[in-house]
């Protein structure tokens, strides 16, 4: 086995680790935020806040993961990834109640996302960029919790974003001192932040939030700094409407969905962001080429 296998390797069983730790603290967010908007006064699903609400009384030394249905503290063997789920038939090994896909399908996401990362990061970078690696992995935790949080409830948790475009800052600021052209790369990454944040804002403000929500402009802002880059902003962009097109139109047609449905956009952004960013570059000049072939 050589080097390069090795490292996708372990980047899977590290996607597959982080990514059953992205799954529980989503539902430790939930769990605070429905607790939350009950002391401010706001409604919320009583049933759904009594599930979760054993998960925002354990301090950090005893915070152990439960199931969620019978409130059993579940052992090490009971949170193998992946491993674990297929050993109990995705039920709970105590009360047999079912469990899910999101566990599984937060892990297999993850770890495809690592395994992709650490593809980018092989041609991309010198084996001794061990910050970007590490600054990736953090960066992609994060965004999975976005993806499955939106996904589930239409909201994208401030404690979240604050973290990502803390670390999008940081990445942006790097990669413009560290450029060979700094003024071309600072002028690149305001055009990337006015793409992707910019335009979100202008409709945000524009429909007064009914058509996308404010967490829509901070991501864009997060995944634009993160980017640099105005071209793979704009193709982010273009990929996340193709998918969002193919994923809403299917449901208008069959009635599945209505002009008033509610579609959560932050999956389709980061789904594009991480298309953009792993392909991007061959994808532009390929149509860049093409576009050539055509004029003359």
């Amino acid at each position: 086995m050589n080097i390069l296998m090795f490292g996708y390797l372990v980047a899977a069983a590290l996607g597959l680790v982080m990514g059953s730790f992205a799954g529980a603290a989503v539902w430790r967010l939930r769990a605070r935020q429905l607790k939350e908007d009950k002391a401010a006064g706001e409604k919320v699903d009583g049933k759904e806040l009594k599930q979760l609400l054993p998960l925002t009384k354990a301090s950090i030394k005893s915070d152990r993961s439960q199931c969620l249905h019978c409130g059993h503290t579940l052992g090490w063997y009971d949170l193998i990834p992946l491993v674990s789920w297929l050993n109990t038939h995705g039920r709970c090994r105590y009360c047999s109640a079912p469990i899910g896909y999101f566990e599984p399908l937060m892990e297999i996401m993850t770890a495809s996302l690592f395994v992709g990362f650490y593809y980018y990061w092989t041609i991309s970078y010198p084996a001794s960029a061990w910050a970007v690696l590490i600054v990736g992995a953090v960066s992609i935790v994060l965004m999975a919790i976005l993806i499955a949080y939106d996904a589930k409830w239409f909201l994208l948790p401030d404690r979240i974003m604050v973290i990502l475009i803390g670390i999008a800052a940081g990445v942006a600021v790097w990669n413009i001192v560290t450029s060979p052209q700094p003024l071309e790369t600072l002028w690149s990454t305001v055009g990337a932040v006015l793409i992707l944040s910019g335009l979100y804002l202008s409709l945000w403000l524009f429909s007064h939030g009914a058509w996308v929500g404010f967490g829509d402009v901070k991501l864009g802002l997060a995944l634009g700094l993160l980017l640099s880059d105005w071209q793979l902003a704009f193709l982010t962009l273009f990929i996340a409407n193709l998918i969002g097109a193919a994923v809403v139109i299917p449901g208008l047609l069959s009635k599945k969905l209505s002009r008033k449905t509610h579609v959560p956009f932050g999956p389709f952004l980061i789904a594009g962001f991480f298309i953009a960013l792993f392909f991007g570059q061959i994808i532009i000049d390929r149509y860049l080429n093409l576009t050539s072939t055509l004029m003359l």
